[in-house]
């Protein structure tokens, strides 16, 4: 059977957002793209989450999912210099297993060979000396992640713990939240 693959993409008052940046992304995941505006009709004006599946040759699934944001004010640091998440693939079983470790916190925030990587739902940056920076390497390259970078509001950085607990703000980056940014945290470990 072949490997299954999501994209989320966020779809509000009947508008899809960034297709263009999802396009890319399956492009890289697949070798290919599909034309993805045959495929996403967002049923209702309402904030819908739209998740869709595709393995290496076809597009299966498409499911539009009412989306209410979570909040994230507690991380849990989790150390993991094995992990590997490169494709945005069904199968989340190793960052699930981590995610499990949270303990109190809200979310946790994966830390392979020595640096910041992601949270188990989005792409981190931190507000350090006055720039938002974001992991070299992150687990998956997001959509988000890669406009802001490419609009230079963030820039790639290796980001150590230490960085980043005297950070004064964290951001959250995926197609659903955008770039959310968070004063008051805490972070545990």
């Amino acid at each position: 059977m072949n490997e299954l693959f999501f994209e989320t993409i966020k779809c509000d008052d009947f508008e899809v957002f960034h297709l263009l940046y999802h396009k890319k992304r399956i492009a890289n995941t697949i070798g290919f793209n599909f034309n993805l505006e045959e495929y996403i009709y967002p049923p209702n004006e309402r904030l819908l989450k739209c998740k869709l599946i595709y393995d290496t040759n076809n597009i299966l699934e498409v499911q539009y999912i009412p989306y209410s944001k979570k909040e994230i004010n507690s991380f849990k640091i989790i150390y993991d210099d094995d992990i590997v998440y490169e494709k945005k693939a069904i199968n989340r079983k190793i960052i699930n297993n981590l995610y499990t470790h949270k303990e109190s916190c809200d979310e946790i925030i994966i830390v392979k060979n020595g640096f910041i990587t992601d949270t188990s739902i989005a792409n981190i940056a931190i507000y350090y000396k006055d720039k938002w920076l974001t992991p070299k390497i992150p687990l998956l390259y997001g959509t988000t992640r890669m406009r802001y970078l490419e609009n230079e509001i963030l820039f790639e950085e290796n980001i150590t713990v230490d960085m980043m607990k005297s950070s004064t703000k964290i951001g959250l980056l995926n197609a659903m939240i955008d770039f959310d940014i968070i004063e008051n945290f805490t972070i545990q470990g």
